[in-house]
């Protein structure tokens, strides 16, 4: 069935929308937390792009058909991932508050739909190699905050395309730190994981609860 010009356009300004207000609100939640001393460099960041990119992920869901649960469900996914985003590269940190709650309704959609034994279990395999470099390098440069949005990014994707997408953000991740001679440096990892978690999204035939 062919989606109406319409409807992809409406969905990426509701998207665009929702995404502009959790770039708000994250400052509420977070904008009095100081940036971390051996966290990456604070940036400045202007809400014009991310939502701008929550926009056209609304309009491409719509577009390839998906369902308006699944589309609320990635509504909520896309603006905490764009709030992820503007804690990590403001603050050093990807506040729980765009974490845990995203997290806990991707559970509450695969229970209802019989599959949250598998999905955590998928998810858990996935996480386990980054919560061992959390732990091994207490929390530096790899934190508590990037495993659990790696955990999302699993529990949505599954474990075959999350391992994938990944793996090929966080190689990206080094190549962009050696062409910038930032090496030795922390870098903020949250804007590479959404990209990661994004693209698993977009793939044609993946399995995602998206």
């Amino acid at each position: 069935m062919s989606v109406p010009v319409w409807f992809p356009i409406l969905c990426g300004t509701l998207f665009g929308a929702t995404a502009y207000l959790i770039l708000q609100l994250a400052p509420v939640l977070y904008g009095k937390v100081a940036p971390l001393a051996d966290g990456p460099r604070p940036m400045a960041v202007r809400a014009l792009v991310p939502v701008a990119a929550a926009t056209i992920l609304g309009a491409a869901f719509a577009y390839r058909g998906s369902t308006l649960p699944d589309l609320a469900l990635l509504d909520v996914i896309v603006s905490a991932l764009c709030a992820a985003i503007w804690t990590d590269l403001t603050r050093g940190i990807i506040g729980d508050w765009f974490t845990l709650p995203p997290i806990a309704l991707v559970l509450v959609v695969a229970a209802f739909r019989g599959e949250v034994l598998v999905v955590a279990l998928g998810a858990a395999f996935v996480t386990a190699p980054f919560a061992v470099a959390a732990l091994v390098s207490k929390g530096i440069g790899f934190g508590w905050g990037d495993v659990k949005l790696v955990a999302l990014g699993a529990l949505l994707l599954g474990p075959e395309t999350s391992l994938v997408v990944f793996a090929a953000t966080s190689l990206l991740a080094c190549a962009v730190a050696v062409a910038a001679h930032r090496r030795a440096e922390p870098i903020a990892f949250a804007p590479y994981l959404a990209l990661a978690i994004a693209a698993g999204l977009l793939v044609p035939g993946s399995r995602s609860l998206g």
